[in-house]
């Protein structure tokens, strides 16, 4: 069986913070204004993995208003969604993640940030689709003020559970 998974996550882009996309740290003077490191990407593919089992939300599994996930790095967040995936009975197919960021741009970052999720994932990197693009200047992400990133995954049973 077959089950797919979908979100979209977005946060404000702010000062005196890091801009980590992916897992990787990108050079610019602005970063994710978050409860955690903000990263858009993995938690966009954490979120859409909870999705996919139909076990909520990011909110549902950690809480923004719990002390112990300040500042904690994503990569945490989309390894607890994959344990959950393997404890299920599934494993993942493909994930394919599209950014939308004014600035910088992320063509350099790109192939860093696909090795990075199939890392963290144990996937092949064929595995892992990463697009980024802007928005044209229109509205809050086209004038600078947000980033954004959506996700669908596919899982596919391995196991009866």
């Amino acid at each position: 069986m077959y089950r797919i998974g979908y979100s979209r996550d977005i946060h404000r882009l702010v000062p005196n913070r890091p801009l980590i996309i992916g897992g990787i740290a990108i050079s610019h003077d602005l970063g994710f204004e978050a409860h955690s490191d903000g990263d858009i990407v993995l938690h966009a593919i954490t979120e859409a993995l909870f999705g996919a089992l139909a076990l909520g939300d990011l909110g549902t599994h950690f809480p923004n208003d719990d002390p112990q996930y300040r500042d904690r790095p994503s990569s945490y967040f989309v390894t607890y969604a994959n344990n959950l995936v393997k404890e299920h009975g599934y494993h993942i197919c493909n994930i394919d993640v599209s950014i939308t960021l004014e600035t910088p741009k992320l063509r350099p970052y790109i192939a860093l940030i696909v090795k990075n999720i199939a890392q963290l994932l144990q996937l092949q990197a064929n595995q892992v689709s990463v697009k980024a693009g802007t928005n044209e200047g229109l509205g809050y992400l086209g004038t600078g003020k947000a980033a954004e990133a959506t996700c669908v995954v596919l899982i596919e049973q391995t196991a009866p559970n």
